[in-house]
């Protein structure tokens, strides 16, 4: 991915913050010699090692299945909040443009199986109902009901190697076109607003404290 210096993200804990709160992600892969993409959740774990892995599972009716094999390269794409940016919002008129954070994860594939494919989907399923009124755990689901799903799929963990992360937000604008472009994606809907709480998070950093 195409990442300006101005724009690049560093700070590891920042990033797999974004990748949790962003899990669900694009999984690509190639396939006689084409990109192929599935959109799945990739659980960002650690493994027996202590390293940083993603964890998911494709159908096995999903011909990227042929990908995933134990030492394939993967990218792993994770969009997060994006908006358009007017040229009305700055101090002076520019070309429009685009705010977005993006990240993308380069690792290597490791297929799991059996009991420890069983324990990711538990896992995962304990993240996804643990906002719930009612959590459901894996235990209830009925095990003929949850065998043959397993059959049906295939899991993997992918051992992150290289970490690409894209913070596009107007770091390279004047403090009141900063400040404007801010204000106007305030009165936006929901992916509006929270690109604006990420540029409000960096203000700070940018500028300083405000008077």
């Amino acid at each position: 991915m195409y990442v300006p210096r101005r724009y690049e993200e560093k700070d590891a804990d920042k990033i797999n913050t974004f990748l949790k709160e962003n899990s669900f992600a694009i999984l690509v892969s190639v396939k006689d010699g084409l990109p192929i993409g599935t959109h799945i959740p990739l659980q960002l774990e650690k493994n027996a090692a202590g390293e940083d892995v993603l964890v998911g599972h494709i159908s096995k009716g999903n011909e990227q299945r042929y990908t995933l094999v134990d030492g394939a390269k993967v990218l792993a794409i994770f969009p997060g909040p994006h908006a358009y940016i007017s040229p009305r919002w700055y101090t002076q008129m520019k070309v429009p443009t685009w705010n977005y954070i993006a990240v993308h994860v380069y690792g290597t594939v490791k297929i799991m199986e059996g009991e420890e494919l069983r324990a990711a989907l538990s896992r995962l399923m304990d993240v996804y109902e643990g906002g719930m009124e009612r959590p459901v755990k894996i235990g209830e689901v009925p095990e003929k009901e949850l065998n043959a799903d397993l059959r049906g799929i295939v899991g993997f963990e992918i051992k992150m190697e290289e970490v690409q992360a894209a913070y596009k937000l107007s770091q390279n604008r004047d403090e009141e076109s900063y400040h404007r472009v801010m204000g106007e994606l305030e009165k936006g809907g929901e992916v509006e607003r929270k690109v604006a709480e990420e540029m409000e998070r960096r203000e700070e950093g940018l500028f300083g404290e405000r008077k």
